[in-house]
């Protein structure tokens, strides 16, 4: 009779990332299901060699965006031609139409201005970097100079020798105490 531990989890550390991609080519095509990969930096390619889909954060920014240019256009209108209208260079002040030129650095500035706020609040959030969130971070080293591949296994002897030979430099395992 076999226990199943589904909460071990084996950590491998690589001292260079073109090692590290190369470990998780070789072993995705060996069957292993990379759970988490910690870098100090981003890694190009790392996205791909996890199989990893596009992320939306991108049609997030076009959301917030236009939050943030419909909150403009409207915030113009208000002003300056409902609350206050004024004769400005001889221009009408009885359309927000006619006078959309005048308004375009402005609803841009605040186009980008939400997109990029919200995008990266979100993107903290998503990742759970805001204050008070737990660290997630298994291994301090990730945040210098190292990387780090996390798997659950119950294969634990299997995949310490399947890292040694991708070139980790380290294997280590933390079983959950239950």
């Amino acid at each position: 009779m076999s226990t199943t531990n589904i909460n071990t989890k084996v950590y491998a550390l690589y001292d260079d990332d073109d090692v590290l991609i190369s470990a998780i080519h070789t072993l995705r095509k060996k069957g292993v299901n990379i759970k988490e990969v910690y870098t100090p930096f981003p890694v190009h390619g790392l996205d791909k060699a996890l199989g990893l889909k596009k992320t939306r954060i991108s049609d997030l920014a076009f959301i917030y965006g236009a939050y943030g240019l419909i909150l403009m256009i409207i915030t113009t209108w208000y002003m300056m031609i409902y609350d206050w209208p004024q004769d400005i260079g001889g221009k009408p002040s009885f359309s927000w139409g006619e006078n959309a030129t005048a308004f375009a650095v402005p609803m841009f500035e605040m186009t980008v201005f939400f997109a990029a706020h919200l995008m990266s609040i979100t993107y903290l959030v998503r990742c759970g970097l805001y204050p008070g969130a737990e660290a997630k971070n298994p291994d301090p080293r990730t945040t210098d100079d190292k990387f780090l591949i996390e798997v659950e296994s119950d294969d634990i002897e299997k995949l310490k020798t399947m890292f040694i030979d991708s070139g980790a430099e380290e294997v280590s395992v933390k079983r959950a105490v239950k």
